[in-house]
């Protein structure tokens, strides 16, 4: 607590020393007079396009230029540069995505479950986490707003949201080719193409090859691990029959055939006596493994969406959002790293998803707005087997979860003076969920939902179907007051929830209450900022403060019993989440610039209701002294310097050195062996432009100190289940890699 009190009384010094100091450089000097000021940067975090100093939102923005310079890959690379921030690849999976924006998110991407950030791709919600650690290519921006975002996003936006926006077609015809190579083996392939075909239509394509090899082997099989082999394309068709319609079309695909990533052992295998088994140490290099389930994956996810877009007049703009969206993933997660089936998980899911969104868009002198309605058809299905050799055990799982969401919502914003403008809004939302769970145990090495017919039925642990209907309406209130031309001040209040719904382990023997379901949770949450330029416009700061409340958190609880799993997800109660966000940039000279951003969060429960499966009987008690928040660091900062230099006629160069750091953080809500130390990340590019701008070269490098950190793991140690063969794994992030790109534009 006396952290935070000296955080924002900080925070309250720095925000009265910049009023002071924004009024004195109005009257000093007027802006753009020096001619390298910070540029403004436009967002569309309210679904309307307003510049980052006037939203009363905390929003960090990444531009094509930018994401360049930051080598990005993909959308994880953003937790390094974002305050507050955890965008990571889920444990044991290639593409499948894990996000906690101030403390909310969610870890399992079990079907079915739903995240706590939403995921937008040109304004379609990504339901699902399979496929979608997104690869940076072809891009716009990318914007992460933090904070419940519950009216305009809806649902599952309880954490924040993070938007993916794609590059526009616009009027020139552009040819676009660009290829990398790097260490281990990485081989990269970049293609685009954009024209107008007549002043009413035009036409995009892009298509794009990611591969590289293992940053480690698989021992056991020989093949590559933490490998990477993923093709994506995207089409778009803009019509714009009359200047106030306009229509696009756009489909995408991705396919991931990456191997299996299966973890590494952290502790000797010991078998059910305890003792060793044979091939069971840790290995020294953490990206190898023994695992023996299979060297087969494949994750495939497609989509289409139409956009329509009507200016009716100079106040009043329509748009309609229709989308569909499929995925499908197959492959197994070895949880012992053995080439034997101690704990194996052979799986594989799939989902569709249709949306339809109309939004009337309007302003006025003194007004402005967005109101809509949102409709979604989900079904997310799936089946797995638990296998456990030592008692030649396999335990098959299956089921599907259907959702129907309805929604409306509207949000307004009023000028009450010159300077002093406020926003009410709110969205009322309507879930019904239907699920259906299917449990048994099979004496045998895998069940026949995964080719072993010959597997004989056991005790059947689940058979049922349930239906749950959640409303919630979640307002937004914030007022914005205008200290200078260049400085803002804004207070917020959200509230965002995520829908309840069904587990699909649930046991029946084990927790017969799990088939009941699960409750929706809410976040709210108070929010200060300061936003805004100074020095003539040479820094840009943009700062908060948040306060929040959840409530009903839904939680996880997984206990080994005997060779199962009691899973149940579990609504344990409230908790709080208080800190702050620190992002400026400086331009200190024509060539040179300086990025950084802060966050520091303190989360702590103040309720933990859950089974103790250790009592005889069971019961219910808090655990709110001895839990913890998972993938939420206390600290996150980022600092980088960008240097320029002019060539003229040979063009000009940039060279982007930054660094990152996060403090120690939780893989569980319970400690354990697998929790992450800090860590400091240091990365660099240099970019190369011709004149003209037709041909670019860089050279990129990422995680230049090769630093080993921990991005997720399975902890299911012998003290807790002796037939799981002391299965504690981790999964780490990349090594160092450096990159070469070149791209030339026709």
């Amino acid at each position: 607590m006396k952290t935070m009190w000296k955080a924002a009384l900080l925070a309250g010094a720095a925000w009265g020393a910049a009023s002071n100091l924004a009024v004195a450089q109005e009257q000093a000097a007027t802006a753009g007079e020096t001619g390298v000021g910070v540029e403004e940067v436009v967002v569309t975090a309210r679904r309307r396009e307003e510049t980052l100093k006037d939203v009363p939102v905390a929003v960090s923005a990444y531009g094509a230029a930018a994401l360049e310079r930051m080598g990005a890959s993909d959308i994880t690379s953003l937790q390094q540069s974002t305050p507050n921030l955890t965008l990571q690849v889920a444990r044991g999976s290639n593409s499948t995505l894990i996000s906690f924006i101030r403390g909310v998110g969610q870890q399992d991407p079990l079907w079915g479950f739903e995240p706590g950030v939403g995921l937008y791709v040109d304004d379609v919600y990504i339901a699902r986490p399979q496929g979608a650690v997104l690869d940076v290519f072809d891009i716009e921006r990318i914007e992460v707003l933090r904070g419940p975002q519950g009216t305009l996003y809806g649902r599952n936006t309880i954490g924040g949201a993070v938007k993916y926006v794609t590059r526009k077609i616009g009027p020139e015809p552009e040819v676009r080719l660009k290829a990398t190579v790097g260490n281990y083996d990485e081989r990269d392939f970049l293609i685009s193409a954009k024209a107008p075909i007549n002043d009413k239509l035009a036409v995009s394509f892009a298509a794009a090859k990611f591969n590289h090899d293992g940053y480690g082997k698989n021992l056991n099989t020989g093949a590559e691990h933490y490998d990477k082999d993923v093709a994506t394309g995207r089409v778009s068709v803009e019509y714009t029959p009359t200047e106030s319609l306009f229509f696009r079309l756009s489909a995408d695909t991705t396919l991931d055939k990456s191997n299996p990533r299966h973890g590494h052992r952290e502790v000797q295998a010991l078998n059910i006596l305890g003792q060793p088994i044979p091939g069971g140490e840790v290995l020294p290099d953490v990206y190898d493994t023994r695992a023996g389930s299979g060297d087969s994956n494949r994750v495939k996810n497609s989509g289409v969406s139409l956009l329509g877009q009507w200016a009716i007049n100079d106040l009043i703009t329509v748009k309609s959002i229709t989308a569909y969206r499929s995925g499908e993933t197959e492959g197994t997660i070895d949880f012992d790293e053995l080439p034997g089936a101690y704990l194996d998980i052979p799986g594989r899911y799939n989902d569709h998803q249709f949306s339809q969104e109309f939004q009337a868009l309007f302003t006025g002198d003194r007004w402005q707005g967005v109101a809509g309605v949102y409709y979604m058809n989900a079904t997310a299905a799936g089946a797995f087997d638990t296998v456990v050799s030592q008692i030649a055990t396999t335990i098959a799982t299956a089921g599907n979860v259907d959702t129907e969401s309805y929604s409306a919502f509207a949000d307004v914003s009023y000028d009450l003076t010159e300077r002093l403008s406020i926003s009410v809004g709110g969205r009322m939302t309507r879930d019904e969920k239907y699920g259906r769970v299917y449990r048994q145990n099979f004496t045998g090495i895998r069940s026949p939902l995964f080719g072993n017919n010959a597997a004989v039925p056991g005790l059947l642990r689940s058979s049922f179907t349930n239906k749950k209907t959640f409303s919630k309406f979640t307002p937004r209130l914030s007022a914005k007051y205008e200290i200078s031309d260049d400085l803002n001040a804004y207070v917020s209040y959200s509230q965002g929830f995520k829908s309840g719904g069904f587990d699909m382990r649930s046991d029946q023997i084990l927790t017969p209450n799990s088939a009941e379901g699960y409750e929706p949770e809410t976040v709210d949450s108070f929010e200060g900022g300061l936003k805004g330029y100074f020095f003539d416009r040479r820094l840009s700061l943009n700062t908060a403060v948040f306060y929040s409340k959840y409530k009903d958190m839904q939680v996880t609880q997984q206990t080994p019993v005997g060779a199962s799993i009691a899973s149940q997800v579990l609504n344990v109660g409230r908790a709080h989440m208080s800190g702050f966000e620190v992002e400026g940039i400086a331009r200190l000279a024509s060539w040179v610039s300086a990025n950084v951003s802060l966050g520091y969060i303190k989360a702590e429960f103040d309720e933990y209701r859950a089974l103790d499966l250790t009592a005889t009987p069971p019961v219910v008690r808090d655990f709110s002294d001895s839990r913890v928040f998972q993938n939420t660091p206390k600290w996150t900062g980022n600092f980088g310097l960008n240097f320029s230099h002019d060539l003229g006629d040979n063009g000009s160069i940039t060279f982007t050195p930054t660094a990152s750091y996060r403090s120690s953080y939780h893989m569980f809500e319970i400690p354990s062996a697998l929790d992450q130390g800090a860590y400091w990340l240091y990365d660099a590019s240099l970019i190369w432009t011709s004149a003209q701008g037709r041909y670019k070269a860089a050279l990129t490098g990422k995680n230049l100190g090769d630093e080993r950190y921990r991005i997720g793991g399975y902890n299911f140690p012998q003290s807790a289940a002796v037939f799981y063969g002391n299965s504690v794994s981790a999964f780490y992030g990349p090594p160092r890699t450096v990159t070469a790109s070149f791209e030339v534009k026709f």
